[in-house]
């Protein structure tokens, strides 16, 4: 019977173990956590650097003790935000795309950049634009900019003033253009975006709201322009602007807690 083999990484778990040993018990010291863990000084101060310069941990400079620092509550609040997102949003992406028969997207804000949760290929014979996991700019397409236009005005500044680069020659790169196109989006609800990531693209996105009332992604239908017209961007908008609703309130029926 051959063994079984061990794929585990040593400095990992002694470095979760820190972390584990904090979370039970916060602002203890070097000494005291390596008589905790049983491991050397020295291998606790260098796992405690390294965490603290992560963010996994914080450290009192006036009491040298340790304590869970601020990534770990980002990423606990991305846990329950994206997890209870994902368990609403699958029914709704399919009924949109079958209803549409295009592509569908559910696009977050990830710092200044947006992130593709997830996706849903339409019925119509056209290459998939997005994939789930891809990130991609705030300042064009149809979540993107969405996503953007919902951020604090810290998040906008700071893309607005960065590098706007140019994907196709719809893409707007002015700022102040920009703004006034956020400003738009706030005021509709809803963005469509044409042209400005793929030549002969266009996405209609809407927001996902949270039970607190705040956006946290959106969902979008994306195509081909070929098959835009005045009929089918009134059927797609409502179409989609009814699925954000409908995810909105399943996410409602969990609230989050202060």
């Amino acid at each position: 019977m051959s063994e079984k083999k061990n794929y585990t990484i040593e400095a990992v778990g002694r470095a979760l173990s820190v972390m584990e040993a904090l979370a039970e018990r916060p602002d203890q010291g070097v000494t005291e956590l390596s008589k905790t863990l049983g491991l050397t000084k020295s291998i606790v101060f260098r796992l405690l650097y390294t965490l603290e310069d992560r963010g996994f941990v914080f450290r009192d400079p006036d009491r040298a003790s340790y304590s869970l620092g601020y990534r770990v509550a980002v990423l606990g609040e991305r846990v329950g935000r994206e997890g209870s997102l994902m368990h609403a949003a699958p029914t709704e992406m399919d009924k949109l795309r079958d209803l549409t028969g295009e592509n569908v997207n559910l696009v977050m804000r990830d710092g200044l950049r947006s992130q593709v949760l997830a996706t849903r290929q339409g019925t119509f014979p056209i290459r998939i634009f997005a994939e789930a996991g891809r990130y991609g700019p705030l300042h064009a397409g149809g979540a993107s900019l969405l996503m953007l236009a919902y951020a604090s005005e810290e998040v906008i500044d700071r893309v607005l003033s960065g590098v706007l680069e140019k994907f196709s020659h719809h893409t707007e790169t002015d700022p102040e253009s920009l703004r006034a196109i956020i400003e738009r989006i706030r005021e509709a609800g809803y963005h469509v975006a044409v042209n400005d990531l793929d030549d002969g693209a266009f996405s209609i996105a809407a927001p996902i709201r949270d039970a607190k009332g705040h956006v946290i992604a959106g969902i979008s239908v994306a195509g081909a322009m070929a098959r835009l017209n005045e009929a089918t961007r009134a059927q797609y908008l409502t179409a989609v602007k009814s699925s954000a609703d409908a995810i909105s309130a399943k996410l409602s029926l969990t609230p989050n807690q202060e």
